[in-house]
């Protein structure tokens, strides 16, 4: 826990860890309340006809020992892979908290996933137990030879295709159950990376993975919990931005958090959900914050009790962080993390730890810098690469089966991100790109954020991702894939007019010189942009 100070140099400095000897994640966000205050609401479950369920810790509890149970009277032992493929849901908490409690390892797979990405990720990871519904039921029906270690499959809609019914199944069990014994290091939990470049990775974390987050959920959400505090994200669970960054760190703090099942994410019926539950805190992507753009005077039409709203996934950019000021009243938080060592860097407004453009400053805790590729840390205003000091509690334990990867992933005691950035005097990091995305053009090297940022404040683009091209004469070209806002139609007058736009506002070596309209831009399930995919069209 962070102490609530007003100066940032002195939290950090005054931030020690203090891990337990025993730390279980599934006692730690519901037993432990179940048994302090049973009645206190840990979630709001919104179901599809818009019913609004609270959830306290009590029925948590009792649902989560009930699935714990049904998973070993099923055999399933301590270090098991146990699949949930649902969109946010009570049964998904329920089914986490049972997993930790009875020591088996979560893998949380995305409901958008196709057959080939569920496949990998179920087959690589030797998942035992996949719990589903009948949509994801009729997703694995042509996988299930690929499939030798699923042996158990649960649908929360009930008995079908030799799957055990979830309600028919718990009825047996009993509401108590002792939880095993585990330590902050022992497994309990598997993201695959998502795979923007090359076949995704299993990244195993330790329970202590939670408690590692902490500091950097309180710093973007100026010091959670407050009174009345109330957290949704439209991130899936199934991400790290869903689960770590909104759902785990929430309960942990006794944060009751909205579960809302989204078929695609809908910028008004957002606000919408946001006005009727009173929502004080949110977590949203960049991409779904851009789609929020569109919708006009939010404040005006909507009664917002909004206290924080944070981001993280992609760069956020300063047109995106001006727009939070001026349509939502308040500033939108960056923070910055991967799937192997989540939310390390963040900005936090209320200590005034903020500054258009960068993503924030490490989060207390973490030792975060911008490294060479000797393991030195570079010059304030020299890029290089952001990296993290091991050991860190937030920090993955390795890659499922992986050795190679996990050491390819190191520089001396620096685990590398992969990530370009500059750091400038003040200690302020500043997102420039990945290391495939980078663009090198007549012998400059340019970070596609920057012009992103740039296309975005023009009145026609709704969305914007930029990618170098082949040039035989400049190495790489600058080209532009956007998706316009409607009332606009393309042409080569508009595509010249935003190269212009482009040109004036920052310089002549990183305006596009190619500019494709497209529908939509290909995302991964956690909202990035994939840029190799754009490469691929040329």
């Amino acid at each position: 826990m962070l102490t609530p100070d007003t100066e940032y140099d002195r939290i950090y400095a005054g931030f020690r860890w203090n891990l337990p000897e025993r730390y279980n994640i599934g006692v730690d966000v519901c037993d432990r309340w179940a048994a302090m205050d049973p009645s206190r609401i840990a979630l709001f479950d919104v179901r599809a006809d818009g019913q609004v369920v609270p959830i306290d810790f009590r029925h948590l509890r009792a649902l989560s020992n009930r699935f714990a149970q049904t998973l070993i009277r099923h055999g399933v032992q301590r270090g098991d892979r146990v699949a949930i493929l649902l969109p946010q849901s009570l049964e998904v908490a329920a089914a986490h908290v049972g997993i930790y409690k009875m020591g088996g390892v979560a893998l949380p797979l995305a409901v958008l996933f196709g057959a080939d990405a569920l496949a990998y990720r179920l087959q690589n990871a030797g998942a035992s137990v996949l719990l589903t519904d009948a949509a994801g039921l009729m997703k694995l029906a042509p996988l299930r030879a690929q499939l030798p270690d699923l042996r158990l499959l649960i649908s929360i809609d009930g008995p079908d295709s030799g799957a055990l019914g979830w309600h028919e199944a718990l009825a047996r069990e009993s509401e108590d159950y002792q939880p095993v014994d585990t330590t902050p290091d022992d497994p309990a939990l598997m993201i695959y990376t998502s795979g923007t470049t090359g076949q995704p990775k299993g990244a195993l974390h330790g329970h202590r993975v939670l408690l590692g987050h902490l500091p950097g959920i309180q710093l973007p959400h100026e010091f959670m919990p407050q009174p009345g505090d109330l957290m949704w994200t439209p991130a899936d669970w199934a991400w790290a931005g869903g689960l770590l960054n909104g759902l785990l760190p929430s309960l942990h703090f006794g944060v009751p958090v909205v579960a809302r099942k989204f078929e695609k994410f809908d910028p008004e019926e957002a606000f919408r959900l946001m006005q009727d539950l009173a929502i004080r805190n949110i977590f949203v992507p960049p991409t779904a914050l851009r789609m929020l753009r569109a919708v006009n005077n939010p404040r005006g039409r909507f009664d917002l009790n909004l206290r924080t709203v944070a981001s993280a996934g992609e760069a956020l950019g300063a047109e995106t962080l001006h727009w939070g000021r001026d349509a939502l009243g308040l500033t939108i938080n960056e923070a910055y993390g991967q799937t192997e060592c989540n939310l390390v860097i963040a900005s936090s407004a209320s200590i005034g730890v903020v500054r258009p453009g960068f993503i924030g400053k490490p989060v207390p805790g973490h030792r975060v810098a911008v490294i060479r590729p000797d393991g030195t840390e570079c010059a304030p205003g020299e890029e290089g690469q952001i990296a993290v000091m091991r050991p860190d509690p937030v920090m993955f334990l390795g890659y499922w089966k992986n050795d190679e990867g996990t050491r390819a992933k190191f520089i001396k005691d620096w685990m590398i991100t992969g990530d370009q950035a500059v750091s400038d005097e003040d200690g302020y990091i500043r997102f420039v790109g990945r290391d495939d995305d980078v663009i090198t053009s007549s012998g400059y090297r340019i970070g596609p954020t920057e012009i992103e940022d740039c296309l975005m404040k023009h009145e026609a683009v709704a969305l914007a991702a930029v990618i170098g091209k082949p040039d035989p004469l400049r190495t790489e070209i600058v080209k532009a894939f956007l998706v316009l806002k409607p009332g606009y139609a393309a042409s080569d007058d508009l595509a010249a007019a935003i190269s212009a736009f482009v040109r004036q506002r920052l310089s002549a070596h990183e305006y596009p010189r190619e500019i494709a309209f497209v529908e939509s831009l290909p995302l991964t399930t956690t909202g990035k942009i994939i840029r190799r995919e754009l490469r691929a069209r040329g």
